[in-house]
């Protein structure tokens, strides 16, 4: 009886010292973990569309901001004098030299900038007042460049809060997004864009260069 019960607790201690399925040992891997599946999301871009580029690539940077709360861009400050502008918004782009502001009494939301240009267009013969060259009207369907102005218009109360480079502004039909490079603004309505920097200006999507009208030094319109 010794005997068979001696064998019985050596057969159990072998048959535990062989894994099921045969393996020597616990099962390595030796390739690295699985990546986590694709959210199927194109990648952010990573820098500031070019001239030329389309209206798309210009849409996709401008949404990768992270965006500003509005409520901090309906007011205006000169000499250290506030003035709220109700619906209306105001910004700075100090890094692009670049100032913006809406006048929805007189412009009907059109967003109005203005950049100092290294290289502002000439004034033309038939503008009559003091020449502003780095005045800028984009109304989704026009941009203009450069005009006559005998006042500072919806500047007079002074200029809206710096738009940190990286965060996007939102309004409208607009959205609009603060670079080193300069601030980038499309409507979405036209599906039309333009950057402005004090390097110049440049326009995306539908807009084309057009004969300015009288007063206007450079003109581009869909």
């Amino acid at each position: 009886m010794r005997i068979a019960a001696l064998v019985t607790v050596l057969l159990l201690v072998s048959g535990c010292s062989h894994p099921v399925g045969g393996q020597s040992g616990p099962t390595q891997s030796s390739s690295p973990a699985t990546p986590a599946p694709a959210s199927g999301k194109p990648p952010e871009p990573s820098t500031p569309p070019a001239a030329g580029a389309a209206i798309s690539d210009v849409i996709a940077w401008i949404e990768a901001g992270h965006p500003a709360d509005p409520v901090r861009y309906h007011a205006v400050t000169r000499d250290g004098v506030t003035t709220q502008l109700g619906s209306d918004i105001a910004f700075t782009v100090p890094a692009a030299k670049v100032a913006c502001t809406t006048d929805s009494k007189h412009t009907g939301g059109a967003l109005v900038c203005l950049v100092d240009l290294a290289k502002p267009p000439p004034r033309p013969d038939t503008a009559y007042g003091e020449w502003k060259g780095g005045w800028a009207d984009f109304d989704g369907t026009n941009l203009q460049i450069g005009a006559a102005r005998g006042d500072p218009g919806p500047f007079v109360n002074g200029d809206g809060p710096e738009l940190a480079s990286g965060d996007t502004l939102s309004y409208d039909d607009y959205r609009c997004r603060a670079d080193q490079v300069g601030l980038f603004c499309v409507n979405y309505a036209h599906q039309s864009a333009a950057r402005f920097s004090s390097a110049g200006i440049e326009q995306f999507g539908c807009l084309r260069s057009v004969p300015p009208p009288d007063g206007i030094g450079i003109a581009f319109s869909c």
